[in-house]
């Protein structure tokens, strides 16, 4: 695998995470692991993790595109 099709995969699954973590902030969707319910504040650190990995991703990808000219 190359390192831009790597970039591109690993920023658009980080950004679709990122965006289960803002829905499930907006419209307060439980999450049950078995019989305990995953707390809130989870989604609410990894709503900016997640949305950081995939701009660094994205990031990442540019300066690969600006090297190579």
């Amino acid at each position: 695998m190359s390192q831009k099709l790597y970039l591109i995969v690993s920023g658009a699954l980080f950004l679709l995470v990122g965006i289960f973590h803002l829905f499930r902030l907006v419209y307060h969707w439980p999450i049950l692991v078995g019989t305990r319910m995953v707390p809130y504040f989870l989604s609410i650190v990894g709503f900016p993790v997640s949305i950081g990995y995939a701009a660094w991703a994205c990031w990442l990808f540019k300066d690969s595109l600006a090297a190579r000219k």
